[in-house]
């Protein structure tokens, strides 16, 4: 298995003699190394942003040095390949490298030239892969921000803890209450790791029966059971390669959360009615509103499996502990609404938005959409009594934010109007704007 601590080296050479001297002095030099004697069986393997360097000769049988070049080229354009020449090539190697390849060393070749080489390639690969991950997870993090809106730093620490997660080959706890959105924040750790072009497969736990649930989970064979008529793939098999979405994780059947601590053990499963082991690689996303250790000391749910989901846990605060993000919420799912009906929003007053600000919202994000929509097409909704437990402080915070955030879009960024209409100073602005999470760069036309 390959450490990812040591530098990676491919090394492709139809003789066998080039390829051992090779392995040899780059083990001994701290390179975890790879060999092929064939180019197709380099390619077979290559995987995707391979963190190292290609190390080929120019002449073999088959596929040769230059063609691996192009196909290489083909797939990573940035992947360093460095040809070994012999004399009558080096014209051919220097026209190679103008065509893509990092460099070329003419056989034979000294240990210390290849490290050289070797090193400067695997700096430059390195600073590669680092600006990629960088840029993508600036891209991640934009779509973030449009896919779980709020500026309070419960929700900011969210996105940070999400891309941190997405990338990590572990299953997910997501704990939150009815409403909080646990689905979505599944969606966004699927979309934002490696595994974002693979299916996500979502199954509510509580929605299926027990009596269908292990063919629904396991898939069946034909005339497994009274009625089943061909073969079905099961969720966890569908999943293969993606993610598998377990909401209301709480609610699955003892006997099926044996079967499933397996399927996480072993990365096997068998459907109903086979005696045929599936090798599966799924990542599992849980999703439940009450504590799984607690519910294990209660003897409804197994605590290894328990300790299996919950790797790494992700919390949501419910909507009544970040009011500020009220206003935005309710703004854009209103925006929603109205587009979908041909409308627009009429101005949210400011008594209404200080209800808003008041409310509990026991349904959370969900009960605020149902509300939005309510009130972009004009419907009665009905008034929820205030919360006496939220303080002025905070519903004055969560006002303050909102009229900062309006003055923002409406000018578009343009500080000196939004001074000029809120009658601020310029160092006031600044620092709500930074309170409230509020930067200029988002409200740029």
């Amino acid at each position: 298995m390959t450490s990812p601590s040591l530098p990676q080296v491919i090394v492709v050479d139809d003789e066998a003699s080039i390829r051992d001297a090779v392995r040899q002095w780059l083990s001994l030099s701290g390179f975890e190394v790879a060999t092929h004697e064939r180019a197709e069986d380099c390619l077979a393997t290559l995987p995707e942003d391979f963190p190292g360097v290609i190390l080929s000769d120019v002449r073999m049988p088959g596929m040769d040095g230059l063609q691996l070049l192009a196909q290489v080229q083909a797939r990573d354009p940035q992947l360093p390949l460095i040809l070994l020449t012999g004399h009558g090539d080096v014209p051919m190697a220097v026209e190679a490298v103008q065509g893509g390849a990092y460099d070329f060393l003419e056989k034979p070749f000294s240990p210390d030239t290849l490290m050289n080489s070797l090193r400067r390639a695997l700096d430059k690969r390195t600073l590669v892969l680092e600006n990629r991950r960088l840029l993508a997870r600036a891209s991640h993090q934009d779509r973030l921000q449009a896919d779980l809106l709020g500026q309070s730093p419960t929700m900011q620490l969210l996105r940070r803890r999400i891309l941190d997660l997405a990338v990590l080959p572990v299953n997910v706890l997501i704990r939150g209450e009815t409403g909080s959105g646990k689905e979505r924040v599944a969606r966004c750790l699927h979309s934002c790791g490696p595994r974002a072009d693979k299916p996500f497969v979502a199954l509510n736990c509580a929605a299926i029966p027990e009596a269908l649930f292990e063919a629904e989970l396991f898939g069946h064979e034909s005339g497994a059971f009274t009625g089943a008529q061909g073969r079905r793939i099961g969720k966890l098999e569908h999943a293969d390669g993606g993610t598998l979405f377990l909401d209301e994780i709480e609610s699955l059947p003892l006997a099926q959360q044996a079967k499933l601590l397996r399927v996480i053990q072993e990365q096997t499963l068998e459907r109903l009615g086979s005696n045929h082991s599936i090798s599966i690689d799924v990542r599992i996303v849980a999703a439940t509103k009450p504590d799984l250790l607690q519910e294990a000391r209660a003897g409804r749910f197994r605590e290894d499996l328990a300790y299996r989901l919950n790797v790494a846990e992700l919390h949501l605060a419910p909507l009544r502990e970040r009011r500020e993000d009220i206003p935005q919420l309710f703004e854009h799912f209103a925006r929603l609404a109205a587009n979908r009906a041909g409308r627009d929003v009429a101005p949210l007053a400011t008594a209404h938005l200080a209800h808003l600000l008041s409310h509990d919202w026991p349904g959370n994000v969900r009960e605020l959409a149902n509300a939005a929509e309510r009130h972009a097409l004009g419907l009665e909704a009905p008034q929820a009594d205030a919360v006496t437990g939220t303080s002025l402080a905070a519903q004055q915070e969560a006002f303050e934010a909102q009229c900062l955030r309006a003055a923002l879009t409406r000018h578009r960024g343009d500080i000196k109007a939004v001074l000029t209409e809120l009658q601020l100073p310029r160092r006031t602005l600044n620092e709500k704007m930074q309170r409230h999470g509020l930067l200029r760069e988002d409200f740029l036309p």
